[in-house]
Parts: structure tokens; sequence; C-alpha cells
């Protein structure tokens, strides 16, 4: 029997009489595909992670520290890509989602409880609380480029959102933020090529690992906001509604291409940010937000170069303000049991007050570093968790077959794990600290 043809006989979906059908079905390995891209789930992590927090992120860092740090973008990058494999995997070859394999991988009763109430309160909450930033994020691009006033543009970019996740349609969501993605890649790489940058510059900042003066949290920003615990919830999701056609060799293949590409556009992306920042701040402009700097480009750039920055801007609260609600939605569902259709009543309670406890929350008139703290308290907590239980997962047999991690995923598995370990104490303490004014 040949390796498909094995691992397709382990996930076999004919169902015995009276046994509980599977979560998805996966299809036979008979199955012909193509070896074509097709972007989609990685898309969508994509989508996530470039949001208003990481544009902030990298803008600041590149008003302070120029391209220095663009290393700990590139390590992030990587980093994310493995992560991402491994739930794309498990999603693409099992038709479970990281919620479903926590559910039936931990049996004990109380473990199981505490296990799947961290997940539900963290994803969920530290959800909830970027909500609110992914929103006036995407609200401030759209003041800065019609004006109105954020907290209207907030409202209405809400409504966009649950309008789309009303249809419940994963491949309408999938195809509209494919197109934001591509749209604020060339935006945000276009305004990045406009400045002429300094080559040599760039290319000390990505090989030359440094961290100027004051510059540590930054760096640990960089990577926190690049390797984003919900990403693996959403990521092996998606994965099993996307790639459901072909062997299991065949659909691994283009999920993998799917998540390299995608993520390393991402990945480009942040770094294109670093790169107009740095150029900004050598000639002197005062940053101290990403909206700040779509105005404050004009004298370096002109009118429609800031205006394509805002417009980026926007792109990336608006995607972000689609996916963090999906994740929370399919990873609840996961943890309890629920049917991964986003049109099932329990799912769109959950997406919907995501966006609505978000929406609330920026129409208050709250300033987004005070939700976007609040989130990376819950982010510090879960990431470390999440992505060391992903790399138990992976190793386990019973669920994967032949497709379980080889000894060089796990090692580099496990050196994320370890960096964001240290990252999430890091990043938790730094939360807690400016919250509470210490």
């Amino acid at each position: 029997m040949t390796r498909d043809a094995l691992v397709a006989s382990r996930f076999d979906t004919r169902t015995p009489r009276g046994a509980t059908p599977p979560l998805l079905p996966v299809p036979h390995a008979s199955t012909p595909t193509t070896r074509r891209l097709r972007l989609g789930p990685g898309a969508l992590v994509a989508a996530a992670f470039i949001g208003p927090g990481t544009v902030t992120t990298c803008t600041l860092a590149g008003v302070r520290t120029g391209p220095a740090l663009l290393w700990a973008l590139a390590f992030a990058t990587v980093g994310t890509i493995v992560l991402q494999e491994m739930a794309a995997r498990l999603g693409t070859i099992t038709g479970l989602g990281l919620g479903d394999a926590l559910r039936r991988r931990v049996t004990t009763p109380l473990a199981r409880t505490l296990a799947l109430g961290l997940v539900i309160a963290a994803v969920a909450g530290g959800n909830a609380a970027y909500q609110t930033g992914n929103l006036l994020g995407a609200a401030l691009g759209l003041d800065v480029a019609f004006g109105g006033g954020a907290r209207v543009w907030a409202a209405i970019v809400a409504l966009l959102a649950s309008l789309l996740l009303a249809t419940g349609h994963y491949r309408v969501i999938e195809r509209v933020l494919v197109a934001l993605v591509i749209a604020m890649s060339l935006l945000f790489v276009t305004t990045a090529l406009a400045i002429a940058p300094e080559w040599s510059s760039i290319a000390r900042g990505l090989i030359t690992p440094s961290l100027p003066d004051g510059s540590a949290l930054i760096a640990l920003g960089l990577v926190g906001t690049t390797i984003v615990p919900y990403n693996l919830f959403l990521h092996a999701s998606a994965s099993a509604e996307r790639f459901r056609d072909g062997t299991p060799s065949d659909r691994l293949r283009s999920a993998r291409l799917d998540s390299i590409v995608a993520i390393g556009l991402g990945g480009l992306v942040s770094m294109c940010i670093v790169i107009t920042a740095s150029a900004a701040g050598a000639r002197g402009v005062t940053v101290d937000s990403a909206g700040a700097m779509a105005t404050q480009l004009e004298p370096l750039l002109g009118r429609g170069a800031s205006l394509a920055f805002a417009t980026g801007l926007f792109a990336a609260g608006m995607t972000s303000a689609i996916t963090a609600p999906l994740a929370a939605a399919w990873a609840v569902a996961g943890a309890l049991g629920w049917p991964r259709d986003l049109r099932d009543h329990r799912l769109r309670a959950v997406w919907g007050g995501i966006l609505a406890v978000g929406l609330l929350v920026a129409l208050t008139g709250v300033q987004p570093l005070t939700a976007i703290l609040s989130a990376q308290a819950a982010n510090g907590l879960l990431l470390p968790i999440i992505a060391a239980f992903l790399l138990w997962v992976m190793n386990d047999r019973a669920t994967l077959g032949d497709m379980v991690n080889r000894a060089a995923s796990n090692v580099a598995g496990t050196m994320v794990v370890l960096v964001t370990l240290v990252l999430g104490g890091r990043a938790l303490w730094s939360a807690v600290t400016r919250l509470l004014g210490v």
C-alpha cells in the first residue's frame, strides 16, 4: 500500500453504524489535483497578523531604530511559517481544527475543563480586546483619507465585517480577504519603494542581529505581533475547509505552498512599513502612531503616498476585524464540539459578540493602545501554551499517521516555543506594568 493510500485509509470517512460521524469529510486519496498555488488560509493568517498593532509597532521600530531591527521581523516570519505549517497540516490531513484536537487529545475531565476554559477565555477575550484596535485602526485610515471622525468609520467597518461574516460562506470571506491582502501589500510595498531606500542598510538590518539602545521591547513587539496564537486556530480550521480535494500529499503540498507564499508576503509587508518609517525618521519626522505616519509622510512622499499608506492602514484594520471574530468562533466551536458552520447560531453569537464588544469599546473613545495592551496580556499567557500544545499534537501518530513532525520540524518548533515562552513572559510583564502605571 502506498503512503498516500495508507494515510487516506487511516482517515477514511466511512462511519460505522451507531458511530459519531467525523467533523469534516476527508476526500479519498484517488481524487486528482493540480500543483498550482491557491492562496487561501495562508492569506487569512497574513491578513490577521498585519493589523493596526503590527503597523504601529513597525512604524515605531522604523522611526526609532531605522532598519536595524529587520532581522527580528525575518525571524518572526520564519517562526510563523514553522508553526502555521503545523496548524495547516493538522487541518489538511485530519479535517480537525486545533480546538477539536485539544478536546480529543485531553481526556481527563479536570484537565479538559481547564484547557478548554483557558482557550475560550483567552482567545475570545483576547480577540475582543484586539477587535477594538482593529476597528479603530481601519477607521483611522478612512478618517485620514476622507475625514468624518474615527467613531463613525469604526461603526461602518464593524457593519461591513458583520455582513461578510453573516454570509456564512468561507470561500466568500476568503476571497475578500485575499483581495484586501494583495491590495494592502501593493500599497505598502509601493510606498516603501517610493523612498528609494538604501539597500545596503536594509541588508545589514536583515542579516546582522543588533539591539540599539532601548530597542529590546520593540524587537520583542515585532515578534509578538507576527506570531499570534489565535492564528493557529484560524489556520487549522481554514485549511480543513479549503484543502479537501486530492491525495493527502497533494493537499499538503498545496497547503504548504500557500502558507510559505502568503506568510512570506505578510512578512515583506511588515518590513516595508519599517523601511518607510525609517526614511521618515531619518528626515526628522516625529511619529508616535501609524495614523500620524499616514499624514506626516506628505512632506516626504506627497499627498498620494500618504493616502496610499492610509488606505493600507484601513485594509490592515479591516482584514483583522474580520479574521479575529472568525478565529474566535472556530476556536470556541472546536473546543466545545460544535459544527464549524459560520451560519450556526452559536458561532454567530461568538463572532457577533466579539464585534459588538470591540465596537462598544471603540465608541467610548478609548485609546487603541489600552485595548492592545489588554490583549497583549492574554497573548503573553496563551502563545507559549498553544504553541507547545500544537507541537505535542503534531507528534501524535494516532492522529496524523505518517504525517507527524519530522525531526527538523520538532527542532524548529521547539526553538520557536522557547522564544515565545520568553516573549510571552516579557510581553505579559510589560503589559501589566503599563496598565498598572508601574
